[in-house]
């Protein structure tokens, strides 16, 4: 089956996951991760990409990015291929480094937002890069430790992320981390990292209950996390008039 076009548009809420090949390392210790966030601090405020979250593990990564002007694909294209210049020269090796393309998946935001910060900020937790929530609040790879005033990241947009809590930074942290406690021992969530409709909706229970309804009608598409309405209005021929369909 011929893979899909990505979807993309300047505003696009985007879920950004990158692996390894293999799953091999993509970093293999905190140089390349400090790396990696060096470009990341030039490129993302440079292609006007705003970034709600981000995790870099060993063998992958995730980030919540809001697409610039010129879409999400530039920065990605220049992110990766950067990385794995920097990447094979100083391990010296030859050959890919990811895994595929990078996996991008348009996100409805009013439901999914917040979920999606907390899910990513977690993934050190659940790949026991750290021990426990005092230990994720200081690994400096992750945006949870800028949210929870640890580290510093000029290019992060933390103040748009806690707004989504509060009105004032302390009632809007202490929210925030009552809010990603709560999750601490939930594991993955497939709903959040894949698109489609059964993913969208929260899974074949929830599927079954709308057909119960006659619902049966729904629309789902795994390049986008959302609703059917969401899905349809994404794929509509009006709005696709404004969206970038990307290939590479």
């Amino acid at each position: 089956m011929p893979r899909l076009a990505r979807l993309d548009a300047p505003g696009a809420l985007h879920h950004i996951i990158i692996r390894g090949i293999e799953r091999r390392k993509i970093f293999k210790d905190d140089q390349d991760k400090e790396q990696f966030f060096d470009r990341m601090a030039m490129l993302v405020p440079e292609t006007q990409t705003v970034c709600y979250a981000w995790a870099l593990m060993s063998n992958h990564a995730h980030f919540l990015l809001r697409s610039g002007s010129d879409g999400i694909a530039g920065l990605m294209r220049r992110l990766l291929t950067g990385h794995a210049v920097y990447f094979n020269r100083r391990h010296r090796r030859h050959g890919q480094l990811f895994q595929n393309r990078y996996k991008s998946i348009i996100c409805q935001e009013d439901p999914y937002f917040k979920e999606l910060v907390r899910y990513i900020h977690l993934n050190p937790l659940r790949a026991k890069l750290v021990a426990d929530m005092r230990e994720l609040s200081r690994y400096p790879f992750c945006g949870h430790s800028v949210l929870t005033g640890q580290t510093r990241s000029a290019w992060y947009d933390k103040k748009n992320v806690l707004s989504h809590f509060g009105r004032t930074f302390s009632k809007s942290k202490k929210k925030y981390l009552s809010f990603v406690k709560k999750a601490a021992d939930q594991g993955r969530r497939p709903e959040l990292v894949g698109g489609g409709l059964v993913r969208s909706i929260g899974g074949w229970d929830a599927v079954k209950k709308l057909r119960l309804k006659g619902q049966d009608r729904l629309k789902g598409d795994e390049r986008i996390l959302g609703d059917s309405d969401f899905v349809t209005v994404i794929l509509g021929p009006k709005p696709m008039n404004n969206w970038i369909v990307a290939t590479h």
